[in-house]
């Protein structure tokens, strides 16, 4: 199969998308709550 690689290539690059994703917004809530409490 020669398109294997740009599948391979293609979920690669969808996951890590996915996954910096969901970091940042995990990391952008995290930060939220840390000022709600200081506001508090």
């Amino acid at each position: 199969m020669p398109h294997l690689p740009f599948i391979i290539a293609a979920y690669g690059i969808t996951i890590a998308a996915l996954g910096g994703f969901l970091l940042w917004s995990v990391m952008r809530l995290r930060r939220a709550e840390r000022a709600l409490e200081d506001r508090g």
